[in-house]
């Protein structure tokens, strides 16, 4: 049986799920798509060339009979209220991040989706799809290097646009790290402090840049982790775990190693999605997989809540200097189903 999605905003990441769920996927078809520019939503499904129904409100696209399933692609703002209304309507929904823009926010879907009764999201974290995460994780949980003791890990862009802001660092790149970090160890922050090297010069005024954010978990391990969105020579991200045994280390893209002019070079990516293109399709497979299997297996609501949990104390941390308590309350037991 093929899985009717909806998809709820037609920019950059949303095409992109529109293409894979309609040609690289397998299982789904997209039969309804919105945006608030419906012309632009006519215009994307004609450069793919497809077909579905379009709306110019979300809520039509939730309410639709033809709709089994629905991706949150839209405006971040508007994450909260379309999830809430997919919870309502009783159909699985898969939201990219943030899940809220507040952790009161997130917490409003956690308890929507326990008053329903059974995991209807999935939140658009990517990376614990990745090859090399998973190759990492299973070191871990293998016990190769014994018991993590300190993580030191680096997300670096080559560059961001004037409107990019201190704590965006942490809202719209470290948070990845908060949400992948707690999947890794399997344990929760507990502290989080910022300091701030010297400034690069290639930042600007309302830019901190780079910052290194110093996490302590509940567990006692140490996590650094160097956020870099000027570095200038591509984009980078970087995990290592220091072990009771040995370390492991996230292995790097694969790239084709040149020898050429006295020189020995490895290719860097310079774009995130390039990064992690295949994660993506593993994201969503796994979300079209888990639907016809009756139980979502992926990074969860209460996974959202804790990274907007961890990311307000980062923010907090930024402005203060000082460490500050990660304050997560205990995860419902609804999550260990």
């Amino acid at each position: 049986m093929t899985l009717r999605l909806g998809v709820i905003g037609t920019g950059a990441i949303g095409q992109e799920h529109i293409r894979r769920c309609s040609k690289v996927l397998q299982g789904a078809k997209v039969v309804a798509v919105s945006d608030i520019n419906v012309d632009g939503a006519k215009a994307a499904l004609q450069r793919l060339g497809l077909e579905a129904e379009v709306y110019a409100d979300g809520h039509d696209v939730i309410k639709s009979s033809d709709v089994d399933a629905v991706l949150v692609t839209s405006w971040d703002p508007t994450h909260e209220e379309f999830t809430l209304a997919a919870i309502a309507a009783g159909k699985p929904v898969f939201c990219e991040k943030p899940l809220a823009m507040t952790a009161e926010g997130c917490r409003r879907v956690v308890d929507a989706e326990i008053a329903h009764g059974k995991r209807l999201v999935q939140v658009g974290f990517m990376r614990p799809f990745d090859a090399g995460y998973r190759a990492l994780k299973k070191v871990i949980t293998d016990g190769e290097i014994g018991d993590p003791l300190m993580l030191h890990c680096a997300h670096r862009n080559p560059t961001v646009p004037e409107n990019y802001t201190t704590p965006m660092a942490i809202t719209n790149t470290l948070i990845h790290e908060l949400d992948v970090l707690r999947w890794l160890t399997e344990d929760d922050y507990k502290s989080v402090q910022v300091v701030y090297p010297r400034t690069t010069s290639k930042s600007h005024a309302r830019l901190k840049d780079p910052q290194i954010v110093l996490f302590e978990t509940q567990k006692g391990i140490r996590i650094d982790v160097e956020i870099f969105v000027n570095c200038t020579y591509g984009y980078d991200i970087q995990t290592e775990v220091v072990g009771e045994l040995g370390i492991a280390k996230l292995p790097e893209p694969a790239s084709v190693r040149l020898r050429k002019d006295a020189k020995l070079s490895d290719t860097i990516l310079v774009d995130w999605k390039d990064r992690f293109i295949d994660a993506y399709d593993v994201e969503l497979q796994a979300f079209i997989n888990d639907i016809a299997a009756g139980k979502l297996t992926g990074p969860s609501a209460w996974d959202g809540y804790a990274a907007s949990v961890a990311a307000d104390a980062c923010i907090k941390a930024q402005e203060s200097g000082a460490i500050e308590p990660v304050e997560l309350p205990p995860r419902p037991t609804f999550y260990d189903k």
